[in-house]
């Protein structure tokens, strides 16, 4: 059941109104919409139980709000976000004038400990872009359909580390955006901004093979995504989730692999290799280089590392 159908129809006409601007205007992934969505859900609620609205909501009573999670044990994180959801929203209705004032412009954000990502190291991430089978001829008498979901696996991990693209990049990924023989792929990130990006020699190897060899297996009917799932529809996020946390699991045991977290290890082996941090800003999409300069304190937290480990006065 919709949780907007329990909230008074003034509210939940401001909160799709809102939803309308991040996603036609803004251009904001979908999952970004919902989850502003559900934080503006869950403040509207928790104000009609205060006897209240959206419009009529005062800067006191969204610091209730903001206490009642801290009480009901939310991590620091998670207000942050939900504050950031509040200021955004706040910020866009009093410009539109369906409120008379921005009741969150004096919120405070709690302080977030930024914590590093998580980064695989070379070795290790080239076990795992290699653990599905790789060719056809790995097991002649292996299932088709089998051996073709192992070549797409591989090309997507492929993918990922070596182009360091976002699971959402790779699931809207299709055939138009692969250029081959340039060795680019044209993708479609965050806002619906478009960057090229360059195709490592393995990568297109096996992304070759999956279009050769598993692609066509798998493809009843002709469809634009790249990759395909075993009914022959469109690959979704959570599938390659899955499917990378599977082969992560496999090879590194103990270890909590995510598609970023090989696109972080792509980030950061590129600036331990000498890469310009402006590069690798383009490279993944960012729009702020301070996005991309996280990844300049995972380099030099290893470089400490490998001075304590190694440096016999250390």
């Amino acid at each position: 059941m919709d949780a907007r159908q329990g909230l008074p129809p003034h509210d939940a006409a401001l909160i799709e109104g809102f939803a309308r601007h991040l996603s036609d205007e803004r251009h904001l992934a979908e999952s970004t919409v919902v989850a502003y969505r559900r934080d503006l859900v869950q403040l509207a609620t928790f104000l009609e139980r205060s006897g209240t609205s959206l419009r009529e909501a005062e800067l006191q009573q969204l610091r209730r709000f903001l206490a009642q999670l801290t009480t009901l044990g939310y991590a620091r994180a998670s207000i942050a976000r939900r504050v950031g959801s509040i200021h955004t929203f706040y910020r866009w209705a009093a410009g539109r004038g369906e409120v008379p004032v921005d009741p969150a412009s004096l919120l405070g954000r709690p302080k977030v400990v930024s914590r590093l990502p998580v980064v695989l190291r070379p070795a290790e991430a080239d076990a795992l872009v290699e653990a599905p089978a790789t060719t056809v001829e790995d097991d002649p008498a292996a299932d088709p359909v089998e051996r073709a979901i192992a070549l797409r696996d591989r090309a997507i991990l492929e993918l990922m580390y070596g182009s360091g693209l976002r699971v959402s990049e790779v699931a809207g990924l299709t055939l138009e955006r692969l250029d081959l023989d340039r060795g680019r792929v044209l993708v479609l990130g965050k806002g619906s901004k478009e960057r090229e990006v360059p195709i490592s020699d393995p990568t297109d190897a096996t992304v070759r093979a999956w279009l050769a060899f598993g692609r066509p297996c798998l493809a009843a009917e002709p469809v634009p995504a790249v990759f395909l799932n075993r009914h022959g529809d469109a690959l979704g996020v959570r599938d390659i989730r899955r499917l990378v946390g599977r082969y992560g699991g496999a090879t590194l045991a103990g270890r909590r692999v995510t598609p970023h977290t090989l696109r972080h290890s792509f980030a950061t082996h590129l600036l331990e290799g000498g890469a310009d941090i402006r590069a690798v800003q383009e490279l993944l999409g960012h729009a702020s280089v301070a996005t991309t300069q996280r990844y300049t304190h995972v380099t030099r937290s290893r470089l400490f590392e490998a001075y304590q480990q190694s440096h016999p006065r250390a």
